[in-house]
């Protein structure tokens, strides 16, 4: 692929989880830029019973908001017991690739913006009367889908394989060398900002929030303003080429 631009050497401060910010540092390096790991996210498995067996019913629709939940799921579920199963939906194109990855590639991606809301714009989930829908993500996420297929029709039930957890970071180092090092700053999700925001204290706070932010929803742009970014930029799609576009284009 080629570069879409020189970053010169900049600095761009990735705040995905450790195990999943590997493709992006790369396309980061590709592009002539210094990948700074931060990570704000760990993840944390949820197993029990409970979780296990809502993995091995029958479902109309097994929906996967994120790689993570196809990651956990696997650990609870390692012989894909997913065959019971009419549509296999996923979020975006990176949890399409972990389940098609995984022997089972979904039948229901969106083809713009990878979020709930695409999905949901989806003509085979228009009407839901009578289908049996499992939700499989981390504890506590966003309730718009289930809220949705609910009022669609849908009997739609959960199955939390993951927490997401801040790691405990000191983060004195990457502060001191913040405004000759970090030129803008990415995070992928509420969660990753509010953390990062949390992480970094006051001592960090005015620095960050002059830093360009890069996001990829609308909703993390608006939570970005409110907490005072001057710079925000949503990349086009949820994709590391798209958020590796947009920092160029923010630089």
């Amino acid at each position: 692929m080629t570069a879409p631009c020189d970053l010169g050497g900049r600095g761009v401060l990735v705040t995905r989880p450790a195990a999943q910010a590997e493709p992006l540092c790369q396309l980061i390096a590709a592009a002539g830029g210094r990948a700074i790991r931060f990570p704000t996210i760990a993840i944390a498995p949820v197993a029990t019973p409970q979780t296990a067996a809502l993995l091995a019913e029958t479902w109309d629709v097994l929906y996967f908001v994120s790689p993570n939940a196809v990651e956990q799921a696997l650990a609870q579920v390692p012989d894909g017991r997913w065959a019971q199963v009419k549509w296999v939906a996923a979020v975006g194109r990176g949890t399409a690739r972990v389940l098609t990855a995984a022997g089972r590639a979904p039948d229901l991606v969106p083809n713009d913006r990878y979020e709930s809301e695409a999905l949901l714009a989806m003509p085979e989930l228009a009407d839901m009367r009578g289908q049996r829908v499992l939700i499989v993500r981390g504890v506590g996420g966003r309730a718009l889908f289930a809220d949705t297929l609910t009022a669609r029709g849908a009997t739609v039930h959960f199955a939390e394989v993951y927490r997401r957890v801040q790691p405990e970071v000191d983060p004195a180092p990457v502060l001191a060398r913040w405004a000759d090092e970090v030129a803008v700053v990415m995070a992928t999700s509420d969660e990753v900002l509010l953390n990062l925001v949390a992480m970094l204290g006051a001592a960090g706070r005015e620095q960050l929030l002059r830093t360009p932010l890069v996001v990829i929803a609308e909703r993390t742009a608006l939570t970005a303003q409110k907490l005072g970014f001057t710079t925000v930029k949503v990349a086009a799609r949820a994709e590391d080429a798209a958020i590796v576009q947009a920092v160029c284009e923010v630089l």
